[in-house]
C-alpha cells in the first residue's frame, strides 16, 4: 500500500509541474486534452475521430510546419514558387505522377474512413496556420515565403512514393551495362537474385537507352537543399524467447536521417483508436507503433513496381506515338508553375498508354514514359497504415495488407496472445513475358502489365518454428516461392547477422534488443579477414603492420578502432584494382568478397592497401595507432534552410552500409540509417522503448529541436509511456485545444 500511495503522489506531483497551456481552435467539436511527455511526444485525448487527427495535425504543425510545408510543396509541384528556376524540372514531375484516377476508388482504397480523416487533418493543421494571424514562423521569415493553406488531395500526392517503388534507374544502368560490357559480363559481375538469364526484349535497341534519361528524374527525388543505399532491419521472436514469455519486437528503418526529423511519433487516443507509434509528420496516424493489442513494424521489400518504355515517336508529326501497328497521339496537359524571381512557366505535360513521359530525344524520335504504381488508387505512400493501426488479431491485420500498396514492406506483427507474423506487402505487377530487369519498347503492346498479385499471394509466415523472423532488406523469397516479385536486393549481412544473434539461446530482453540494434559487427570484414590468411605482405613494412592490425581486429565497427578505418578505405580501393576503373565502381562487396575467395589477387590487394594507407595518411598522419573509424565516418545534421545555427554534429559515427546499425553515406559520411527506433514489450507495453533523432520538434527554438541527438549517437533509448499513469508520469506539457463557441 505505501508503494501504491507514494507511485499515486509522484503522478499528481508530475502532473502538476507540467506546464500548461490553453488554446481556443476553429474547427474542433469538443475539448481535446494533449499531453506532451518530457521526450516531445504528444499524446492526444479526443472524443471523436474527427477531433483527434484534427488535433495531431494541429500539434504537428505546431511542431514542424516548415517541414511539411515543403513536404507539401515537394508533393504537389509547388517549389519554384519558393525556390526559383532550378525546381521547375522538379515541380513538373510531381505534377506528372500526381494521381488521374477514380477519385472513389482512391479514398476507399485505404478504407472506410479515410476521406474523413485526412480532411480532419488537413483542417487542422490550416487551423494552426490561421492562428498564426499572418505572422510568419522563423524559418519563413528566414525562407522570404508564407505557409499555405492544405487540401486534403495533398496527402495523397505520389512523389514521396516514386522514389521507393524500384527500379526505372536500374534498368537503365543495367541496359547500358549490357550495352558496353555485353551480356556475359554483366551476367557474372552483376548477377539477378533468383538468378536468372537476362534477355534484351524483342524490339528494344540498346542504343536509344542512355542515362540522359533519368538525369532529371534522378535530380527531381532528391534532396531539396536552399542553398546511398538505404535499408531497414525488423525482427520478432515470440515467448519461447523472451525472459517475459510473450513476443518482443524490434524496427528501425533507414531512411535519411536529417533534420527535422524524417519520422514524428506521436499517440492517438480517441474512439476507435489507441495507437502509438511514428509516421511521416504530414500524413495522419502512424506508420509503425502498436495499439492496445498488436504490434508492428516494417523494411522495405523492394518489389518491382516500375518499368521504363521506349516510344516511337512519329518523325512526321511528334504529336504522335506507334501503339499497337497504328499512330496514337499522346495525351496532353498544359499546367502553369510559378516560379520565384521570374514569370510563371507554362508546361507541357505529355503521357502514353503507358504513363508519364519522363524524357524525349528528339533527334532519335523517341519518348521515354514511366509505368508504375503510382497511377493506381490506393497508393499514396504509408497511407494504409491507417488501417493496420486499427487491427486487433492476424486475421485483420492481413485483411490491413491488402490495402498496403506502396511502398512494399516487410511487416512484421506480434499480438499480446503471443502470436508473431509477416507478411511482404506491395502492390506486386504481373509481368506475363519479361523479367522487369530491363526496358521495353512501348510500340508492340506486347510488354503490358497483366493485373496485381494480392497480398495473399505474397509471402507471408505465422508463428514459425524458428520461433522468430527477421528481416533486412535481403531476399525473402521462401524456398520454393516462384512469383518474380524483384531480382534485386540489399546484400544479407545485416540480415544474417541478427540471425547469428537470434542463435544464442537466451531468453531475451529489451536491454538485449537495444544491443542488438546497436550492433556494429561487420560480417564482411570477418570474410575479408579470412581472404587475408592466404597473403601477406613484406615483413616490416607499414603495409604488414597494417594487414596485421585487420588480421587480429575483432571485426567491430567502433568509432575508436584504428583497424576499423584501415579495413574500410582498403575494401573502397579493392574494387577498381579487381575488376578495373570501369566495371569496379558499379561491382558489389558480395561480388567483391566471392571473387577474392575464389582466387585470391595479391597484386590487387597489395595496390589497394598501398593506395588506402596513401589516402590516410595524408588525412591522419603516420601514426597508425592514433587512426580512428570515427574521425572520418560522421553525421552532419544540416537544416535544408543553409542556416548554420540551425545545424547539429558533426557526431563520429560507428558501423558502416553492412552493420546492423547502419550507417550508410558517401564518401564515409553518414546521410541515412535508422533515425527512429521501436523495441516494443508485448507483456507490456510501457517498457517499450524508442529514440527518434535529432527531436521530436523542427523548431529551431524549440527544446525538443535536438534534445535526442546525444542519447542516439550514444545507443541510447528512452521510455515509450502508453498507459495514462505512464503518460502522466512523464507529463512535461499540458495542452488544451478548445472549440471557439460563437453566438
Amino acid at each position: 500500500m505505501p508503494n501504491r500511495v507514494a507511485r499515486a503522489f509522484l503522478l499528481v506531483l508530475a502532473a502538476s509541474l507540467a506546464r500548461a497551456e490553453n488554446i481556443t481552435v476553429d474547427g474542433l467539436s469538443e475539448r481535446v486534452e494533449i499531453i506532451r511527455d518530457r521526450w516531445g511526444v504528444p499524446h492526444i485525448y479526443a472524443q471523436s475521430v474527427h477531433d483527434l487527427f484534427f488535433a495531431q495535425a494541429y500539434i504537428t504543425a505546431k511542431d514542424r510546419l516548415w517541414q511539411i510545408d515543403l513536404w507539401r510543396r515537394i508533393g504537389t509541384g509547388k517549389l519554384a514558387e519558393v525556390l526559383g528556376p532550378s525546381a521547375i524540372e522538379r515541380d513538373r514531375l510531381a505534377r506528372e505522377v500526381m494521381f488521374r484516377g477514380d477519385w472513389n476508388a482512391e479514398w476507399s482504397s485505404y478504407g472506410p474512413a479515410t476521406r474523413e480523416i485526412v480532411t480532419a487533418f488537413t483542417g487542422g493543421i490550416n487551423a494552426y496556420i490561421k492562428s498564426l494571424g499572418g505572422v510568419r514562423p522563423l524559418e519563413f521569415r528566414l525562407a522570404g515565403y508564407d505557409p499555405g493553406l492544405w487540401e486534403p488531395t495533398d496527402c495523397l500526392s505520389r512523389i514521396a512514393g516514386l522514389l521507393m517503388t524500384h527500379n526505372l534507374t536500374s534498368e537503365v544502368k543495367r541496359a547500358e551495362q549490357v550495352r558496353r560490357y555485353g551480356l556475359p559480363t554483366v551476367e557474372k559481375l552483376f548477377p539477378l537474385d533468383p538468378v536468372i538469364p537476362i534477355e534484351i526484349p524483342q524490339g528494344l535497341d540498346l542504343a536509344d537507352i542512355s542515362h540522359d534519361i533519368v538525369r532529371t528524374y534522378e535530380q527531381a527525388v532528391g534532396s531539396v537543399a536552399f542553398t546511398a543505399q538505404q535499408g531497414s532491419n525488423d525482427w520478432v521472436v515470440d515467448g519461447t524467447m523472451t525472459a517475459t514469455g510473450k513476443p518482443l519486437l524490434a524496427n528501425d528503418p533507414h531512411r535519411p536521417v536529417q533534420i527535422p526529423s524524417l519520422r514524428k511519433t506521436v499517440h492517438l487516443v480517441g474512439p476507435g483508436w489507441n495507437a502509438i507509434g511514428a509516421g511521416e509528420p504530414a500524413l495522419p496516424g502512424i506508420a509503425l507503433g502498436h495499439n492496445e493489442r498488436i504490434g508492428f513494424g516494417f523494411t522495405i521489400v523492394g518489389i518491382d513496381q516500375q518499368d521504363l518504355y521506349v516510344e516511337k515517336v512519329n518523325p512526321e508529326n511528334p504529336e504522335e506515338y506507334r501503339y499497337r501497328n497504328a499512330w496514337k497521339k499522346f495525351e496532353t496537359e498544359r499546367q502553369t508553375i510559378p516560379v520565384k524571381g521570374e514569370r510563371a512557366q507554362t508546361v507541357e505535360l505529355r503521357f502514353t498508354v503507358h504513363g508519364p513521359v519522363i524524357y524525349e530525344d528528339a533527334a532519335r524520335h523517341r519518348a521515354y514514359a514511366l509505368r508504375w504504381v503510382g497511377s493506381e488508387p490506393g497508393t499514396a505512400g504509408y497511407l494504409a497504415g491507417l488501417a493496420v493501426a486499427q487491427a486487433q488479431n492476424w486475421n485483420q491485420f492481413l485483411a490491413a495488407m491488402e490495402r498496403y500498396k506502396v511502398p512494399s514492406e516487410n511487416l512484421v506483427y506480434a499480438d499480446i496472445d503471443g502470436n508473431i507474423g509477416w507478411q511482404a506487402a506491395g502492390m506486386a505487377p504481373i509481368r506475363k513475358n519479361w523479367s522487369g530487369v530491363l526496358p521495353v519498347p512501348g510500340d508492340t503492346g506486347e510488354y503490358e502489365w497483366g493485373g496485381f498479385h494480392r497480398a495473399a499471394e505474397l509471402p507471408r509466415r505465422f508463428n514459425p518454428p524458428e520461433h522468430f523472423i527477421a528481416t533486412a532488406n535481403h531476399n525473402i523469397l521462401p524456398p520454393g516461392y516462384t512469383l518474380p516479385l524483384n531480382y534485386e536486393w540489399a546484400p544479407p549481412f545485416r540480415f544474417h547477422r541478427i540471425e547469428e544473434m537470434l542463435a544464442g539461446g537466451k531468453k531475451f530482453t529489451v536491454e538485449d534488443f537495444e544491443r542488438m540494434q546497436q550492433d556494429v559487427t561487420s560480417l564482411p570484414a570477418r570474410r575479408f579477414q579470412a581472404i587475408l590468411k592466404s597473403w601477406t605482405p613484406e615483413p616490416g613494412t607499414r603495409e604488414a603492420r597494417a594487414a596485421n592490425l585487420v588480421r587480429e581486429w575483432d571485426g567491430v565497427l567502433r568509432t575508436d578502432s584504428p583497424a576499423a578505418l584501415i579495413y574500410e578505405y582498403w575494401i573502397a580501393q579493392l574494387p577498381r584494382t579487381v575488376f578495373g576503373a570501369d566495371l569496379g565502381p558499379d561491382t558489389s562487396l558480395q561480388t567483391l568478397l566471392a571473387t577474392l575467395e575464389r582466387q585470391p589477387d595479391p597484386k590487387a590487394l597489395a595496390q589497394s592497401l598501398t593506395a588506402a594507407l596513401t589516402e590516410i595518411d595524408r588525412q591522419f598522419g603516420p601514426d597508425m595507432q592514433a587512426w580512428q573509424w570515427g574521425k572520418t565516418h560522421k553525421i552532419l545534421f544540416h537544416h535544408p534552410l543553409g542556416v548554420p545555427s540551425f545545424d547539429r554534429g558533426p557526431v563520429s559515427r560507428p558501423g558502416d552500409t553492412y552493420t546492423v546499425n547502419a550507417t550508410s553515406g558517401a564518401h564515409f559520411q553518414q546521410s541515412t540509417g535508422a533515425s527512429y527506433r521501436e523495441i516494443l514489450d508485448l507483456s507490456d507495453w510501457d517498457r517499450s522503448v524508442m529514440t527518434n533523432v535529432p527531436g521530436e520538434s523542427g523548431d529551431p527554438d524549440s527544446p525538443h529541436y535536438s534534445d535526442l541527438l546525444d542519447d542516439w549517437a550514444n545507443g541510447r533509448y528512452h521510455p515509450m509511456p502508453y498507459s495514462r499513469p505512464a503518460v502522466e508520469a512523464a507529463a512535461a506539457e499540458h495542452i488544451w485545444l478548445s472549440p471557439r463557441t460563437t453566438r
